[in-house]
């Protein structure tokens, strides 16, 4: 008697499994009288989770990351022009959340971190390099961002340099991974160690590379953590003009052209607005919430701007000085704060 085998299932072929995958994302489907693919609906779809009551900043640099590395971005290009602009009008709005006083407070707080801080973190930063031997362009910017305001400081001092685009992705893309892990890492840390709003709202504005990163995290901890970033954050972004200045000497750039954040005037302006013009406060709660969705939506779009390519790029000796860099900053700082903030 013959005994019969069911033949094993066939399963599909990984490369068949991901063209398959890859046609269904590009497939226009008809939607209002227009055509749109499930790549661009589910983009969308993730940005109304993102707007909605649902949305925080952590799911939405979490989001971003999904779309980024399972579906691509549909909108690359268009994010990336978006991206700067909604940051900095979103920081604008939080300008109307502030009080000018209590501003001024804490930047006479933060002034002494900051300057001590950028100061050891670009010497390091110099040191680290030479000891890692990086190229020392790359080197100097990643010291720059984890110095000032991350992507911001790097954008800036990159044309100072005249650093090649793969130079800037190196230490944007090390910039980047550090502050997507410290979005979610500070304020879960803050709450461990039981920080005040005050202590933690300096730490992060002092340790944590980007104002769309340092907004988000003092956001999930609290309003006047809030408040205190912010400002000693934007404060802190002024010195990328003496910064690029220095680099262009130390370079040897000549004719080098300094971007201004021009955006931070339009913060103090909003802020001095609320402080001093009554008849604009019962709508200020309105203009911060919007500027707190602006900055979730913000944090989406940079998550959804990274890619594999990126993340590959950075490499490991880049990556180490810039990890480096981050874990001196942020236990010096958390420390002198522990000690002489309340």
């Amino acid at each position: 008697m013959k005994v019969s085998h069911s033949a094993p299932p066939v399963l599909p072929h990984p490369e068949h499994a991901r063209s398959a995958f890859a046609a269904f994302l590009a497939h226009p489907w008809p939607v209002l009288g227009t055509t749109v693919t499930a790549r661009q609906l589910l983009f969308a779809l993730a940005v109304l989770v993102c707007v909605s009551p649902l949305g925080s900043p952590p799911l939405a640099l979490v989001l971003g990351l999904v779309v980024a590395l399972a579906i691509g971005n549909p909108f690359l290009a268009q994010s990336r022009r978006v991206t700067s602009k909604l940051l900095q009008w979103s920081v604008i709005g939080l300008g109307f959340g502030m009080n000018a006083h209590a501003a001024v407070q804490a930047g006479r707080e933060g002034i002494l971190f900051t300057i001590a801080s950028i100061t050891g973190t670009l010497t390091l930063g110099y040191f680290v390099g030479r000891w890692l031997k990086l190229n020392p362009k790359t080197s100097h910017l990643i010291a720059s961002g984890t110095a000032i305001c991350g992507g911001s400081a790097i954008a800036a001092v990159g044309p100072v340099l005249k650093a090649d685009e793969s130079q800037m992705s190196v230490a944007l893309g090390a910039v980047f991974i550090l502050n997507s892990i410290a979005l979610f890492v500070f304020p879960m840390l803050g709450h461990e160690l039981h920080l005040s709003q005050n202590q933690f709202g300096l730490w992060c504005a002092i340790a944590i590379h980007d104002t769309s990163s340092v907004v988000g995290a003092a956001s999930h901890y609290g309003d006047q953590a809030l408040q205190i970033a912010t400002t000693v954050k934007l404060a802190r972004a002024l010195w990328i003009i003496p910064v690029a200045l220095g680099t262009a000497v130390l370079f040897k750039t000549p004719g080098a052209k300094v971007k201004l954040p021009y955006f931070i005037l339009g913060f103090i302006g909003a802020m001095l607005l609320n402080t001093y013009v009554p008849a604009l406060q019962p709508l200020a709660p309105v203009v911060v919430k919007l500027a707190k969705i602006g900055l979730t939506l913000t944090l989406f779009l940079i998550g959804a701007g990274l890619s594999a390519q990126v993340l590959r790029s950075v490499g490991v000796r880049p990556f180490v000085q810039a990890v480096l860099l981050w874990l001196v900053i942020s236990g010096a700082s958390l420390y002198a704060i522990l000690h002489t903030v309340s």
